[in-house]
């Protein structure tokens, strides 16, 4: 154990901080490493967020596992079909009309029911890390720019709850997602705004 600004952290908080940060740093560079590096990571997490009481947060680490291995074998698909290209795509106002009141509801379902069945400090911030994450998963799965958002959503739920839970490596691993998530936001769009040049170029 190790102590940071009063709170005390694990050699496990400490791998999944390096893991973690390495993985989204990965996916701003549209790597496809950032998938199987993402499995370990949310290993790592899934027994830290079990000793700190976010059972939301655990389960979604199972739930990452499997959109993980999906999303890297989506991304492997898509560069050998392009040759090695990953192209940027955009939500459509059917995915945005199906995906805005899901999350509202499941976050609802899901923190009255940690509420009641379990000792959870923080239901409704927990479970909102949870919806939100596995709709952020999913679109970066089908390289969606607005994944980005929704991770900066995350990343700011995610920051104080953390902290709260005395995860301060956790939290401070957060604030380094947020700004990597802003540098990914730029670096993405950069890459779908020369996308829809290239039709024009030709």
């Amino acid at each position: 154990m190790f102590t940071l600004l009063g709170q005390s952290f694990s050699w496990l908080e400490a791998l999944a901080f390096v893991t973690g940060l390495w993985c989204v740093w990965l996916v701003k560079r549209m790597s496809l490493w950032n998938w199987p590096v993402g499995v370990f990571n949310v290993a790592c997490f899934a027994v830290l967020f079990v000793q700190a009481r976010l059972y939301a947060d655990a389960l979604l680490q199972l739930a990452f596992a499997v959109l993980n291995l999906y999303g890297w074998w989506q991304w492997t698909r898509t560069a050998r079909a392009e040759q090695g290209a990953l192209p940027v795509t955009r939500t459509t106002l059917r995915e945005a009309g199906l995906a805005l009141p899901g999350c509202a509801l499941a976050v609802a379902f899901g923190a009255s029911a940690l509420a009641r069945f379990t000792d959870s400090p923080a239901p409704v911030m927990d479970t909102a890390v949870l919806v939100l994450s596995l709709l952020a998963t999913a679109a970066q799965a089908l390289r969606r720019l607005e994944s980005w958002w929704i991770w900066i959503a995350v990343d700011v739920v995610s920051i104080p709850l953390y902290w709260s839970r005395s995860l301060p490596l956790t939290a401070l691993l957060f604030a380094l997602f947020l700004l990597i998530c802003i540098a990914g936001l730029r670096e993405w769009h950069g890459h779908w705004r020369a996308q829809q040049a290239e039709p024009v170029l030709a």
